[in-house]
């Protein structure tokens, strides 16, 4: 870049942190908190940190049980935009990515810029940036070339969403970053509709892993995309539930740490007596159909005599047509 153009960069930067634009623009926020609170200078050219090789492996191995899990959700995201030169970073919460997928003919270019495995990328570090301002304000969000508060990083556009673990708490961000100058706000657009798709595959399948045993239930809310799951153990009772589900049904980790019915918290249940009989005729059905219709054999697993079953089945109007 220019002396000129970085120069006008840091003016601009600097003239926006001085003005009273902070209150409203989150972009001058981080502006502001990048000079005041970190101390950093905009026209700084120095290249971003980097972690030494035991210091990666040790940020990895922290996160290790994410990095699995978003393997397949890494990949599917790199073929989605790997074509138009991007590269796909997954970074764990002090804003170091751990993961990365690109092009090997661009890796020169983008170890270069500190797109790479142990480069440091929180705002701390780097000032306004896609991976450590997302990790700050806790949402999706795109820094586009002059956005960045380093002059030498207004080359690149940053798209960035949060990824939160299976008790809601921030845990990693995933990033899709490109040096193209020719890179269109259209195209930015579907990046973060990508970028959102892939974070909530990355959730869903951490969850699932985090309770193996439990039956992974979606919590009906407004937002389709919102990543609204529960997971309920063999007696309905919620056993976990993730960010999107707590804020929409108001779950906080004292609520979990209870027995809370699946049915009460989804608003399904019925009355005390009406319930016991629609569990028991399905506990009775199954086994009939797990018998194939013998009575005999559906009692001798339920553990009853086969006159019991028949009461029961009697009492519950239940038909042998199965």
């Amino acid at each position: 870049m220019p002396v000129n153009s970085m120069a006008h960069h840091a003016d601009s930067v600097q003239a926006a942190i001085a003005s009273n634009g902070a209150a409203k623009s989150a972009l001058i926020a981080s502006w502001r908190r990048s000079s005041s609170l970190h101390g950093l200078d905009p026209a700084e050219r120095k290249a971003p940190g980097r972690l030494t090789d035991s210091e990666l492996r040790q940020a990895r191995q922290q996160i290790e049980p994410l990095v699995q899990a978003a393997q397949s959700s890494l990949d599917r995201l790199y073929l989605a935009v790997g074509g138009v030169g991007c590269c796909v970073l997954l970074a764990d919460r002090q804003g170091v990515p751990i993961e990365r997928r690109g092009a090997s003919s661009d890796d020169a270019t983008f170890y270069a810029w500190g797109l790479w495995p142990g480069a440091v990328w929180s705002e701390e570090a780097e000032g306004t940036n896609g991976i450590g301002t997302c990790l700050i304000e806790q949402r999706t969000m795109t820094v586009h070339r002059d956005q960045h508060f380093y002059t030498r990083n207004t080359l690149l556009s940053c798209t960035t969403t949060p990824v939160f673990d299976h008790e809601g708490r921030l845990i990693a961000a995933l990033d899709v970053s490109s040096c193209r100058a020719d890179l269109t706000e259209g195209f930015v657009n579907l990046i973060a509709v990508a970028v959102n798709d892939a974070a909530t595959r990355i959730e869903a399948e951490y969850f699932r892993l985090a309770y193996p045993q439990a039956r992974i239930l979606v919590v009906p809310v407004a937002d389709k995309g919102a990543r609204a799951l529960i997971a309920v153990d063999a007696d309905d009772l919620v056993i976990g539930a993730t960010r999107a589900a707590r804020q929409a049904l108001g779950i906080s980790q004292a609520c979990l740490q209870k027995s809370l019915p699946a049915a009460d918290l989804l608003g399904t249940s019925r009355k005390e007596s009406e319930s016991l009989a629609t569990a028991e005729r399905g506990v009775l059905q199954r086994a009939l159909l797990r018998a194939d219709g013998n009575v005999t054999a559906a009692a001798r697993a339920l553990g009853m005599s086969r006159a019991t079953f028949y009461r029961k089945l009697h009492r519950l109007e239940l038909h042998r047509a199965h």
